[in-house]
């Protein structure tokens, strides 16, 4: 079955304008038919993902997109939907404290990433822990061919200045320690979604991301 991207980016680029509930409501049919397009994409990714990464298991697209409610309570803005369909597929879906990947999809802004963002203390220590006792398989990880021509290297969003503490201020990827998400990001076009055979790039894509999962859901499963 073909997605109908058309239908999604065109949906997406007036919600960008008519961000309030009034407009909405009015179009909601429109909403609904856009999120079927994206819900079906996501369970066709689904099938080859899981076969690629046994540790998803069985999950549903439903399971694995997010809300396009924003939260706005604690936000200076108040603009009630977001603009973009994302879907985090992984055991237990977008709510899995888990490794897995995602999908973002909003004109112009588009992407394809993967990892582990926001983990509770506790995982994160998981994660440095392992990173700490397997150096070296971490670093060949990132440095591997496939995965700097995706994403080039991890995302730096909130890196900490100094080491986290209880780890050795000399240990060899010290500045891998400091990184409080490990995730990937590989921007992608529009069109990326209008091409033909897009399964089989996105999962390129996630081909070269499921090593650096696998070894954070390791730590994650000790």
């Amino acid at each position: 079955m073909m997605t109908n991207f058309k239908q999604i980016f065109d949906f997406l680029s007036k919600l960008q304008v008519h961000n309030d509930r009034n407009w909405f409501n009015e179009h909601k049919d429109e909403y609904m038919a856009a999120h079927r397009e994206f819900a079906g994409f996501v369970n066709a990714l689904i099938v080859p993902l899981s076969q690629l990464d046994e540790s998803i298991g069985t999950v549903s697209a439903e399971e694995c997109i997010f809300r396009i409610y924003r939260d706005v309570r604690f936000s200076h803005d108040k603009s009630p939907y977001k603009t973009n369909f994302g879907a985090f597929i992984a055991k237990g879906g977008k709510k899995a404290e888990r490794a897995g990947y995602y999908v973002h999809i909003q004109p112009d802004e588009s992407m394809l990433s993967g990892g582990i963002y926001m983990p509770a203390p506790e995982t994160l220590e998981s994660v440095r822990n392992e990173i700490y006792h397997h150096p070296q398989e971490i670093r060949k990880i990132l440095e591997n061919k496939s995965f700097k021509k995706y994403f080039g290297t991890l995302s730096e969003e909130d890196k900490l200045k100094n080491p986290p503490k209880g780890y050795p201020k000399d240990f060899e990827e010290i500045d891998l320690l400091k990184n409080k998400h490990f995730v990937t990001g590989y921007p992608v076009p529009n069109d990326f979604f209008m091409q033909e055979h897009l399964i089989e790039r996105i999962m390129d894509v996630f081909k070269a991301q499921y090593p650096l999962n696998a070894f954070i859901n390791r730590a994650l499963d000790k």
